[in-house]
């Protein structure tokens, strides 16, 4: 018999981060108990841990005695720059199998575990759209590590109901301006007369937090397992284009500079996916359009 949403309980790993508040908001909104790992707690979680993801008996006894009916692993090192090598592979890596091996050693059944890659394992594509069975070609060290731990995890989809998850580029409010796409938003909420960005011709399948947190949230009580599913929104869309939506949302224009700084030698130019089996296991989730995401950011920074 199928669980009621008030008797599931949904670990999330990584729940203090962008994704993770908003995917822990809808889910509490829907009747889920929620449980957070890492970082500030959030009010609306049961229960909270702030711990490595390496201290694998901690994580095992907290496991116990939360007992999830389903987790979210979405902890990870996510720059695609700045940091050392070996830490991509500490905690993408060695933390997600310690996550698992704490899973197994707390001995609860678990009806989904939802494994959070990225679409950087994809690199360079020769082709678009990127399907799952497209052949990997990681550029740097944040996407290798990745494909790293697809390859130990896909050991453990015997032994555990996995999915594994590749994300595109997403955006929305309350990302940090780390990352480009907010950054751009943040520039014109304060009307900045200078806007300096690294590579300008790149385009890349962009899609909104909340489009991928109803993914998330629909595969999680999905049949799938033992599967990769890429969460994007199939459309490709350019830098320049997203900047050309700022100014008609802001009513002005700053000057851009193409900073060497912040120029990638291995930029990736197009990250351009296919929905297709996302779909097919969900059904179709409307994308919301570029306007309303840059919109809802805007209005957000604004605000602040």
């Amino acid at each position: 018999m199928a669980l009621q949403s008030n008797d599931r309980t949904v670990l999330i790993t990584g729940l203090s981060g962008f994704t993770g508040k908003h995917l822990a908001e809808s889910l509490t909104q829907a009747g889920w108990r929620v449980a957070g790992l890492g970082g500030e707690r959030l009010a609306c979680e049961f229960d909270h841990l702030d711990a490595d993801l390496n201290d694998t008996e901690r994580l095992s006894g907290w496991i116990k005695q939360v007992q999830p009916t389903h987790i979210i692993h979405l902890a990870a090192l996510a720059h695609v720059t700045g940091s050392d090598a070996l830490s991509y592979y500490r905690v993408n890596v060695l933390g997600t199998e310690s996550l698992l091996n704490a899973i197994k050693e707390a001995a609860v059944v678990v009806e989904k575990i939802i494994i959070a890659s990225s679409a950087n394992i994809y690199g360079n594509a020769i082709s678009s759209p990127i399907s799952e069975s497209s052949e990997p070609q990681p550029v740097n060290h944040y996407a290798l590590s990745k494909l790293t731990m697809e390859a130990l995890v896909r050991k453990w989809f015997s032994r555990m109901p996995i999915l594994v998850v590749r994300p595109f580029n997403y955006t929305g409010p309350g990302q940090s301006e780390s990352f480009v796409f907010s950054k751009i938003v943040g520039a014109f909420a304060r009307g900045e007369k200078e806007l300096r960005l690294g590579n300008l011709d790149v385009s890349r399948d962009l899609s909104d937090v909340g489009f991928v947190v109803e993914a998330y949230s629909k595969l999680l009580t999905s049949d799938q397992c033992g599967e990769f599913i890429n969460i994007c929104s199939g459309r490709s869309i350019s830098l320049l284009s997203v900047i050309d939506e700022m100014a008609q949302i802001a009513g002005y224009r700053p000057t851009i500079i193409v900073d060497p700084a912040f120029v990638r030698e291995d930029e990736v130019k197009e990250l351009y996916g296919s929905p297709a089996k996302l779909f097919d296991a969900v059904g179709e989730i409307d994308v919301p359009s570029l306007h309303d995401t840059l919109l809802s950011m805007y209005q957000q920074k604004v605000v602040v």
